[in-house]
């Protein structure tokens, strides 16, 4: 059976019959997790998670399509740590601009970007490119989707490779989570009050925080409470997918009178 809202799958015939009114792009990263997850984690669970919400919307409106995912991010600071691939935001930005315009062409106007990885920084990206092209780009992070239910699911906070991630890779593939290998995620402090508090900040070197590139705990991770967190993010992923494509395109979208 062929899902017609995975571009991948999907043909010109479908696509020429029906042509979607909103694009998904998946963007993560492929970088260190601990020692217990693997180095595509943020890759993998952000596309099961765009391919989750695409299928839900498509459902419900046959207007939403999910791209083929860029699997490599900004990951300068864990370069210290195999195998992180890095590559810059101005050519995450660059490949961007360039699929959006292909999108345009065929007059699909709403985009929308969903990350996998925190180095990742879009936001003067699509303030310029909505002032250079008639197109509507709009962003999350996956994680935070469900941040208000977090400590209704988990018992620890989230950074990188704790409790949260460590769940989600138990729920989507197990056999690659070698829980046995798992450090505590223990890091470092800043020694300066300001940053410390957060009112001022910087980029962190992860090999200077600890040994095992993770600054979160992660034993208290369970497939349970992954699935629980990704049902919560691909249905509130979905619903937005939905409105975003039942809503007209006029002179003051996205904004009410």
């Amino acid at each position: 059976m062929i899902s017609e809202w995975l571009l991948k799958e999907t043909n010109q015939r479908r696509l020429k019959e029906n042509m979607p009114e909103v694009a998904v792009i998946p963007t993560s990263a492929i970088e260190p997790h601990n020692l217990h997850l693997p180095i595509g984690q943020d890759f993998m669970h952000t596309g099961y998670i765009v391919e989750q919400s695409a299928k839900i919307a498509w459902d419900r409106t046959k207007k939403v399509i999910a791209l083929p995912g860029i699997p490599y991010g900004v990951d300068c600071n864990l370069l210290d740590f195999p195998i992180a691939i890095h590559v810059s935001q101005d050519v995450l930005n660059a490949m961007l601009r360039e699929v959006i315009w292909s999108l345009r062409s065929y007059g699909i106007r709403k985009i929308v970007i969903v990350n996998g990885h925190g180095g990742n920084d879009f936001t003067p990206f699509i303030r310029q490119i909505q002032s250079n092209i008639d197109v509507y780009i709009f962003q999350m992070d996956w994680w935070k989707v469900g941040d208000d239910k977090y400590f209704d699911v988990f018992e620890k906070p989230e950074d990188h490779a704790g409790e949260m991630e460590t769940s989600v890779g138990l729920a989507l593939y197990p056999h690659l989570v070698e829980m046995e290998y798992a450090k505590d995620g223990k890091a470092r402090e800043f020694r300066i009050k300001a940053l410390q508090k957060g009112w001022a900040g910087t980029s962190r070197d992860f090999s200077k925080l600890n040994d095992h590139c993770a600054t979160a705990d992660p034993y208290a991770g369970t497939a349970e409470k992954g699935e629980k967190y990704l049902n919560i993010v691909i249905e509130r992923i979905a619903e937005f997918l939905t409105d975003l494509a039942n809503e007209p395109v006029d002179d003051i979208f996205p904004y009410k009178e």
